[in-house]
C-alpha cells in the first residue's frame, strides 16, 4: 500500500520577550567613571557593590544590563515595542535637599512649586532640617555617642575596683548624697577617666538612675559593682577618716571598711551648683550681665532635665544646689580660651532621684496648707515648681526661705536687684513659680520657654512699634533662624572653631519653637 503523503511543514514565527526599556541607556564598562564634587552637583561613583549588600546606587544611574522586571507578555518580531513610560521617582522632601543633590532631583521638586511663595516654603523646610541635624551633630560632641557608651558599659560589666586606678584620693566633688573619685580605666589601649561615685548612707535612689535614658543634663551610669571600699580613698565627714595612714601599709582595720555599692560615670564632676554660686560673688558684682546670663543657661539646663524626669514618671529626689553637679564641657569654645574658668558655661546634671508613685497633688484650697507640703512632704512633681524658684533666688545671691520668710501671711517675695537685662526677667519668673495659688505658678515647661526668651529673644522693643501677632512672631522665628545657620556657617571658617554647650542650647530653642508658644510666653514674660 501506498503511504499518504507528508504533511506540508508549516512555517512557525519564532516568538521573542523583549525587555522593557529602562530609563537610563548607560553603557555596559564604560570606562569613564564619573568624579564626585558636592559644588558641581555630579553624583560620586559608585563602588563596586559587594554581594548580599543593599545596593546604594539610585534606580536610574543603575546599568541597563542589570536586574530586570520578569516579563508581562510575549512579544512578536515585527510588531511596534510598546514605549513604557518610566515611573516618576517621588519628589524629595526639604529634609533630604543637600547642595550637592542632582539637578534632575531638584527639578522634580521645583517644576510643581508656584511663585516665591512655593520656594520661600522649600528653602524655610530645609532650614529647619538642618537645624536639627546640626543639634543632633553638637549633642554627640557633648555626650558622646551612643554607641560608645554601650561599648563602656559591657566592658565595665563585672568589672570591680581592681580593675580601676585611683586618681585621687580625695574627692574631686562632694553632693549632698555621695561623694565622688577621679579614676583611670584602660579601654582599647586608650586611658580614659571617669568619676566614681560613692553614695552616702540613705542614697535611695540608685535602681532608679539605673533605668534613666540619656540626657544632657541627667547623670549617665555606665557601670555599678559592689565591693569593699579601697583604704587609700578619705571620706570626708566619716569620724576617723581624716587621720586615716596613707604610708602605703594597708591598715588592720581594711576588713573593717563598709562594703557599698559603687556608680561609675562617664561625666566627672568638678564642683557643686552650691559651690559655684558661693565661689561668684565677686564675678555677680563685677560683670553681672555676663553672670546672671550664665544664671539663665543653668536654670535652663536645670528645666530641661526635669522635663525629661517628668516624661519617665521620675522626680528629681532633692533639688537643690548642693545635688546638682557642673562637669567641664570637652571643647571650650575658642572666644573663651584663656579666659576665667568661672566664664564658661558648664553643663548641669541631676543627679539626685526618685519614682514616681502616686499621681500630680491637685490644687489646694488651703495656701497655707500648699506651702506646708511643698516644703515638708516627701518630694513630688508638684514641688519642682518651688524648688526652680527657690533656686532662681540662690543662684543670685538673695537669701530666701518659703516658711520663714513668707510666714503665709504676706504676698511679698524679697527683692531681686536690677543689675542687668535679665534682672527683671527672671524676677518675674520666680514670681509665676512660687505664686501663692498652684493654679497660677506656670510649670517647669512653660519657665524653660521664658528663660529661653530671656536669652535669645524676642524681646520686649519688639513690639514697641509693630503690635504682637502670630505673623510678627513667625517671621521672627524664620529670619532668626536663618541668621543662626549663617553664624554657624561663618565660625566653621575658623580653624579650631567648636560649638559650644550654649550654641546647642540655642539650636533646641529655634529647632522647636513656634510662633504660638512665643504668643503665650511674652504674654506671661511682658504682662
Amino acid at each position: 500500500d501506498l503511504l499518504p503523503p507528508p504533511l506540508p511543514k508549516k512555517q512557525l514565527q519564532r516568538a521573542e520577550s523583549l525587555p522593557e526599556q529602562g530609563p537610563s541607556q548607560h553603557c555596559r564598562g564604560d570606562p569613564t567613571p564619573w568624579a564626585g564634587s558636592i559644588l558641581y552637583g555630579i553624583p560620586p561613583a559608585h563602588p563596586r557593590h559587594e554581594e548580599g549588600a543593599p545596593s546604594s546606587i539610585p534606580p536610574w544611574d543603575r546599568p541597563s544590563w542589570g536586574p530586570k522586571k520578569p516579563l508581562t507578555k510575549s512579544q512578536s518580531l515585527g510588531e511596534p515595542v510598546a514605549q513604557s513610560s518610566p515611573q516618576k521617582a517621588p519628589s524629595p522632601s526639604p529634609a533630604e535637599l543637600t547642595f550637592g543633590m542632582m539637578d534632575r532631583e531638584l527639578g522634580q521638586l521645583l517644576q510643581p512649586l508656584e511663585g516665591p511663595a512655593g520656594v520661600c516654603g522649600v528653602v524655610l523646610g530645609c532650614q529647619a532640617a538642618a537645624l536639627a541635624r546640626l543639634s543632633a551633630r553638637i549633642q554627640e560632641e557633648l555626650v558622646g555617642l551612643e554607641e560608645w557608651q554601650q561599648l563602656l558599659e559591657a566592658e565595665l560589666a563585672g568589672k570591680s575596683w581592681a580593675a580601676l586606678s585611683i586618681l585621687d584620693w580625695e574627692p574631686c566633688c562632694e553632693s549632698r548624697d555621695a561623694w565622688y573619685f577621679r579614676v583611670g580605666f584602660t579601654f582599647e589601649q586608650t586611658q580614659l577617666v571617669f568619676a566614681a561615685k560613692v553614695p552616702k548612707p540613705g542614697c535611695a535612689s540608685l535602681g532608679v538612675q539605673s533605668s534613666l535614658g540619656a540626657h544632657c543634663s541627667i547623670q549617665r551610669l555606665i557601670g555599678r559593682f559592689t565591693d569593699r571600699l579601697p583604704w587609700e580613698l578619705v571620706l570626708p565627714g566619716i569620724p576617723g577618716e581624716q587621720s586615716q595612714s596613707r604610708s602605703g601599709e594597708e591598715p588592720a582595720r581594711l576588713a573593717t571598711r563598709p562594703i557599698l555599692q559603687v556608680l561609675i560615670s562617664p561625666e566627672v564632676p568638678y564642683q557643686t551648683l552650691a559651690g559655684f554660686v558661693k565661689g561668684s560673688h565677686g564675678l555677680h558684682r563685677t560683670s553681672p550681665g555676663h553672670y546672671e546670663r550664665l544664671a539663665c543657661l543653668l536654670l535652663l539646663q536645670v528645666c530641661m532635665g526635669l522635663e525629661h524626669l517628668r516624661v519617665q514618671n521620675v522626680g528629681q529626689g532633692d533639688l537643690c544646689p548642693e545635688n546638682l553637679l557642673l562637669v567641664q564641657c570637652p571643647c571650650p569654645p575658642r572666644s573663651q580660651q584663656g579666659k576665667e574658668a568661672s566664664l564658661s558655661l558648664p553643663r548641669l546634671l541631676i543627679s539626685s532621684f526618685f519614682k514616681v508613685k502616686g499621681k500630680r497633688r491637685p490644687c489646694s484650697t488651703s495656701q497655707e496648707q500648699d506651702w506646708t507640703e511643698g516644703l515638708t512632704a516627701p518630694p513630688s512633681l508638684a514641688a519642682d515648681e518651688l524648688n526652680v524658684g527657690m533656686l532662681i533666688y540662690q543662684i543670685l545671691h538673695v537669701d530666701i526661705s518659703l516658711e520663714n520668710t513668707l510666714g503665709f501671711r504676706s504676698n511679698r517675695l524679697p527683692e531681686i536687684p536690677s543689675l542687668s537685662i535679665y534682672s527683671t526677667g527672671l524676677k518675674r519668673l520666680a514670681m509665676l513659680l512660687l505664686h501663692r495659688d498652684p493654679c497660677k505658678r506656670v510649670s517647669v515647661e512653660q519657665a524653660r520657654s521664658i528663660l529661653q526668651v530671656l536669652l535669645w529673644g524676642p524681646r520686649q522693643e519688639l513690639f514697641a512699634r509693630s503690635k504682637k501677632t502670630l505673623t510678627l512672631l513667625r517671621s521672627w522665628v524664620e529670619v532668626k533662624r536663618a541668621l543662626l545657620l549663617l553664624k554657624f556657617a561663618e565660625n566653621s571658617a575658623g580653624a579650631g572653631m567648636s560649638p559650644s554647650l550654649e550654641e546647642w542650647l540655642c539650636c533646641q530653642y529655634f529647632k522647636e519653637v513656634t510662633e504660638h508658644t512665643l504668643y503665650q510666653v511674652t504674654q506671661a514674660l511682658y504682662a
